[in-house]
């Protein structure tokens, strides 16, 4: 209505006459972008009549006038169409935003602030941000065997790479809580992908569990490393003695995965993320330097790091990901004893396994383990 206002404004400022009645027909088009189609119907019929009334002023010669309200009229009818289209258009998205919510919440439950000895934070982004969810998982839970956790990312897009996640966040599920060696975890969500997956298809993801205190378990299939930050604020990432293949892959290779023992003290947090952390690019097409970020917002809350981080990665990028984000960051809290002096964190690992020191950067990591078994 503004637009059909300042037209006819300017018209009788200009005194330009016929020739610019039919600029009214943008009043009625440009309604049908934010109005529904009686809002776009009231807004023609208002540039219909100021156009019938400013040609009766100019006393316009001929069939003019006529052609020039047939134009608005037209343009009007044209508009209230797409406005109505529009506005299904979005209901339809509203439903499909909140069935995609709801599978969210199905798939990727909300992860508590708090569990057993550890504080936790999480921060999921799908790429496609009218889904909501993407082919990016995690889950983390409590267990008979201690606190489990997972995060991934499956190949593709979509939603098959939706249903490939939800069967592996099914399996681990189910086999943290029934299976006490971490391997054996792992070899039942390979052996669910590998009855259920094509050929071309694969999960890359990193394990973690802490079966006693001071220590975290890490299995790694063929997934970024995960960054060990230091309760003094060091971040390192913690890579696996040898490659592994992703899940969904092992028939092929023959290769098994390996259990990593990683000292986990007091203070310490272990940051896990998929690629599209990694490599989110900015304008200059550099890749996000994740490790530096970390160390620059590291604080004892996680889930205040992880909001700063991932403000830092939207800034970076310019705003918007292009592929899907995930991070999970854990944090061993500080316990105190009564007699108030911070408790010794670190404890040795069990006298019967075998230990072999492996370095990452300047944190010794404990390796132990090859193949299926312990």
């Amino acid at each position: 209505m503004v637009i059909v206002m300042v037209i006819v404004l300017v018209d009788l400022l200009t005194g330009a006459g016929v020739p610019w009645l039919p600029m009214l027909a943008a009043g009625p088009a440009l309604a049908a972008t934010t109005n529904g189609p009686r809002g776009v119907l009231c807004v023609g019929l208002l540039a219909a009549a100021l156009c019938a009334t400013l040609s009766t002023v100019y006393r316009a010669p001929g069939r003019e006038p006529a052609a020039v309200l047939c134009a608005v009229l037209a343009v009007t009818a044209a508009s209230g169409l797409a406005s109505e289209l529009r506005g299904r258009r979005e209901r339809v998205l509203a439903a499909v935003r909140s069935v995609a919510e709801a599978a969210q919440h199905a798939l990727l439950k909300p992860v508590p602030e708090t569990v057993g000895p550890f504080q936790v934070a999480v921060r999921y982004s799908a790429a496609a941000a009218e889904a909501r969810i993407g082919g990016d998982l995690y889950a983390l839970l409590p267990t008979p065997h201690g606190v489990r956790l997972i995060v991934g990312d499956v190949r593709g897009k979509g939603l098959p790479a939706v249903s490939t996640a939800a069967l592996v966040l099914g399996v681990f599920r189910e086999a943290a809580c029934d299976e006490p060696d971490l391997l054996a975890v792992v070899g039942r969500i390979e052996r669910s992908l590998a009855r259920n997956l094509g050929p071309d298809d694969f999960v890359t993801a990193v394990v973690v569990g802490c079966p006693r205190p001071g220590e975290l378990e890490v299995v790694n299939c063929g997934h970024a490393p995960p960054l060990l930050i230091s309760a003094s604020g060091g971040v390192e990432p913690v890579e696996p003695a040898r490659p592994t293949p992703p899940l969904g892959l092992r028939a092929l290779s023959g290769e098994h995965p390996e259990l990593h023992l990683l000292p986990f003290s007091d203070g310490d947090q272990l940051l896990l993320y998929t690629d599209g952390v990694t490599e989110a690019r900015d304008h200059a097409r550099e890749f996000y330097p994740l490790a530096e970020g970390v160390a620059r917002h590291v604080s004892d809350e996680p889930a205040r790091t992880l909001s700063a981080v991932h403000a830092d990665l939207l800034a970076h990028v310019g705003g918007r990901l292009h592929d899907d984000a995930a991070l999970l960051l854990l944090r061993k809290s500080v316990e105190e004893p009564a007699g108030g002096e911070p408790e010794e964190a670190g404890r040795a690992p069990d006298a019967g396994r075998e230990v072999v020191p492996v370095r990452s950067g300047a944190r010794p990591v404990a390796v132990t383990c090859r193949g299926g078994g312990r």
